[in-house]
């Protein structure tokens, strides 16, 4: 049988921050409450939960980043709504910090989860946000929680 390395659900006694634009309110908190409420449920206090509000979805990399590499969180969620309107303004913001945010993870050794919702209408993001389609902040969380875990495996096997 070979080794299958996988992550658990159970968040144990870690520091996780999340990173939560501003803009969009309306979506970004539903995504905050689900994000939050996920860490409760699957066993982390809220004392272990640093929140960081930045005024929009843009400004979520840089924070994400400096968290991530300040050697006190076992995990950076971040949670964002940008909504196509009618130019091509988010075009200019989705790539570059979708990249960035991957790039911070990449560079520290972190799991900085991606729960920026990208869409067409502010229905689309709505139904991401705790709507028909789920909660984006809630995936995003228990992607952290199963990365924390997968890491410490790995990192018990000197992988």
């Amino acid at each position: 049988m070979p080794n299958v390395l996988e992550g658990t659900l159970l968040a144990g006694n870690v520091r996780v921050a999340i990173v939560v634009s501003r803009f969009n309110d309306l979506v970004t908190e539903r995504l905050l409450t689900g994000a939050v409420d996920t860490f409760r449920r699957h066993g982390l206090a809220d004392d272990r939960i640093t929140i960081v509000r930045v005024p929009g979805s843009f400004e979520i990399p840089l924070p994400a980043k400096r968290l991530a590499e300040s050697g006190k969180f076992a995990a950076v969620v971040c949670l964002g709504a940008v909504i196509q309107g009618e130019t091509s303004h988010h075009e200019y913001i989705n790539h570059p910090m979708a990249s960035a945010i991957m790039q911070a993870s990449l560079s520290s050794g972190i799991p900085v989860t991606f729960g920026v919702l990208t869409c067409h209408s502010m229905e689309q993001a709505l139904d991401r946000a705790g709507g028909k389609a789920g909660n984006k902040g809630i995936e995003a969380s228990l992607a952290a929680i199963e990365m924390i875990n997968l890491l410490s495996q790995m990192k018990s096997l000197e992988l």
